[in-house]
């Protein structure tokens, strides 16, 4: 048995609307979820011994001056770098904090692509795009107000809510409208999170949620007790930028009722009427004599995990792990094994607490995070600080940069 309850989580500044909490609740967990960007805010879970306890990062409130002193609100979005005009009392009182500050997407659901494009920019249809660049020379979660940072708007289940929303032709840069609807909804012990969109003409779309767990209870110093293991033969390596470093990542692609007759491309299934999923295929004169030559030096750069720090198909200790391989901590791209169904990706056990999270999805990769640019500069919940190591991510989706690179995974939204 699930209940749903509805309330009030705050009200946006300058009357630009209301977010709603929504909280699923089981036998075994409890889920608050806020329709500003879909983000999960709180995830309960019992450990062995019966006491629950919240095992997700976030913050217990929008914004910090929301019932300060009048003037002292700001239309939601990204932090200003200077005091606003008129407002500069206000801003020193303690400026912006909570999901409106710049903070690291925790528990949102993050789009119109998640994870980083290279140089913001792509091709469709022989038409250079240009996006928004705000991660180093790239173009990261859908860019400077993607998914993240708009309100959306809830229907309530029977066993969870569904959120909806239209994102604009020309938002962020990307080509068409897109309707996007992400339902959340509770099963006993297990959280499912379905995603579907429909698209007015070709763009790339890549979902994900974005929360930060850690199973000893948000606030914890670290993750470094925490037993990982993930179902993947093979992961992508990545350069300084943490761009995959794909063989045929130079290339441009371009998308053509004609893939399916292409061998390099290939289509696959139709998720509902009005879009179909088609790979990218290589413009005409790429130099290559044929589409298998590309096909089989790319296998080649997505690189087996056999030998190395990413072999995670058997359980590691993280904190151990990451001292064998003498490495930072991991934001890379596994690669799953490709199935139309649900099917196991990965597992996190935290032997002092017995708490446990499985993952399934149907997506071709996850990319596992470690929290390696939280800096203990963000004051979360109960007043826990966030530094690095303290939460990790497995963020399930396509593969990252798919649109400039030549994967058997490369996939945009087209209009049929």
């Amino acid at each position: 048995m699930v209940s749903v309850t509805r309330s009030v989580f705050g009200d946006l500044p300058l009357g630009a609307g209301t977010v709603e909490k929504f909280q699923l609740e089981s036998d075994l967990l409890r889920v608050d979820i806020i329709s500003w960007g879909c983000t999960i805010t709180a995830l309960e879970v019992k450990d062995r011994q019966g006491r629950a306890s919240d095992v997700v990062l976030g913050f217990a409130e929008l914004e910090g001056g929301l019932n300060s002193a009048p003037g002292c609100g700001r239309a939601p979005g990204p932090p200003r770098t200077r005091p606003p005009s008129g407002g500069s009392r206000c801003w020193d009182r303690g400026g912006v904090r909570g999901y409106f500050q710049k903070q690291p997407y925790f528990g949102a659901v993050v789009g119109r692509v998640a994870n980083r494009i290279a140089k913001g920019t792509f091709t469709l249809d022989g038409k250079e795009y240009k996006l928004p660049i705000n991660n180093g020379p790239n173009s990261l979660h859908g860019g400077i107000r993607g998914f993240d940072k708009v309100l959306w708007t809830p229907q309530v289940l029977s066993n969870g809510v569904q959120f909806s929303r239209v994102s604009a032709d020309g938002e962020e840069g990307y080509p068409g409208e897109l309707k996007v609807w992400v339902t959340y909804t509770l099963d006993g012990g297990e959280l499912v999170v379905n995603y579907r969109a429909q698209a007015s003409q070709t763009t790339p779309v890549n979902l994900t949620n974005h929360s930060y767990f850690n199973l000893a209870g948000q606030g914890s110093p670290n993750i470094y007790d925490h037993e990982v293991t993930i179902e993947a033969d093979a992961f992508l390596p990545v350069d300084e930028t943490l761009i995959p470093t794909g063989l045929c990542s130079g290339l441009q692609p371009s998308i053509s009722p004609s893939a399916m007759a292409v061998t390099c491309g290939r289509a696959v299934p139709v998720i509902f009427p009005e879009v179909e999923l088609l790979e990218a295929i290589y413009q005409e004169g790429t130099g290559l004599t044929c589409a298998e030559d590309c096909l089989s030096r790319e296998i080649r750069e997505v690189a087996p995990v056999q030998g190395t720090a990413f072999d995670l198909r058997k359980p590691v200790e993280l904190g151990k792990h990451l001292q064998k391989f003498h490495i930072n901590g991991f934001d890379h791209n596994f690669c799953l094994k490709g199935s139309k169904e649900k099917h196991f990706c990965a597992r996190v056990r935290h032997a002092g607490s017995g708490r446990v999270l499985e993952v399934y999805t149907t997506q071709p990769g996850v990319q596992f995070y470690t929290g390696n640019f939280l800096d203990g500069t963000l004051k979360g919940k109960s007043g826990a600080v966030y530094p690095k190591h303290s939460g990790f991510c497995l963020e399930t989706q396509n593969w990252p940069d798919a649109v400039n690179q030549l994967y058997n995974s490369v996939y945009v939204f087209r209009v049929i």
